[in-house]
């Protein structure tokens, strides 16, 4: 705690030094600037001064640039300050499972899901496949339970190996299948950047997805 407390009094003071050092050389330039202007005054040629219109106009062009470099020095911290919270804030994205139908890495905690089923379906059934994408299991879902969970087990209880895994959905009208589509998984985030301004999340399986894309969010809990 308290080495952090130092790094912060650290970074304030040289924040603050930077901007009074920052304020000082304008200051000096302004200073210089004047002390020019004064001694071009005082060493003009009496029968043909310099018009004030000219004097005017060195004065306020000065003045503008010095406004412009105070602006840049402005936007530039709140540039920093802005970009800092933001990123604060996706931070918060890693370790939340999105809702996506992405494969998903399954390490033997349940993996839950949303199924869609096609309009006119009378029954549902799970297929799950590896990362290979051969076919390692079917299960028969109940169509009442909008939310279901894969434990991760074969058909004799036993657990299936940690991997990568797939989901579809195989919607039936009696014995015929009458639609198919990838099911929507809570899927573990891993890390999250951004690209082209936009935000994108990595899923526990590497792959990638826009965070627009994503319809919800949950803790990361089990």
């Amino acid at each position: 705690m308290q080495t952090g407390s130092v790094g912060a009094a650290n970074a304030s003071i040289s924040s603050s030094n930077t901007a009074s050092t920052k304020k000082t050389v304008l200051s000096s330039d302004f200073e210089t600037f004047l002390k020019m202007l004064t001694t071009q005054m005082q060493n003009q040629d009496p029968l043909n001064p310099l018009d004030t219109t000219e004097y005017a106009t060195q004065l306020a062009t000065f003045s503008s640039v010095e406004q412009q470099v105070l602006t840049n020095d402005l936007l530039k911290e709140l540039t920093g300050v802005i970009g800092g919270n933001q990123f604060h804030e996706l931070a918060g994205w890693i370790g939340k499972q999105a809702l996506s139908d992405a494969p998903v890495f399954y390490g033997g905690a349940p993996i839950v899901l949303r199924p869609e089923y096609a309009s006119g379906a009378d029954s549902a059934r799970l297929v799950v496949r590896d990362s290979g994408g051969s076919e390692v299991q079917t299960l028969t879902l109940d169509m009442s339970d909008p939310v279901i969970a894969w434990v991760g087990v074969d058909d004799l209880g036993d657990p299936l190996p940690s991997g990568v895994y797939s989901f579809q959905i195989e919607s039936l009208s009696g014995s015929g299948v009458i639609g198919r589509s990838d099911a929507q998984v809570y899927n573990p985030i891993i890390e999250v950047r951004q690209q082209n301004g936009e935000v994108m999340l990595t899923l526990s399986d590497g792959s990638e997805i826009r965070a627009s894309d994503v319809t919800a969010l949950r803790s990361g809990l089990a």
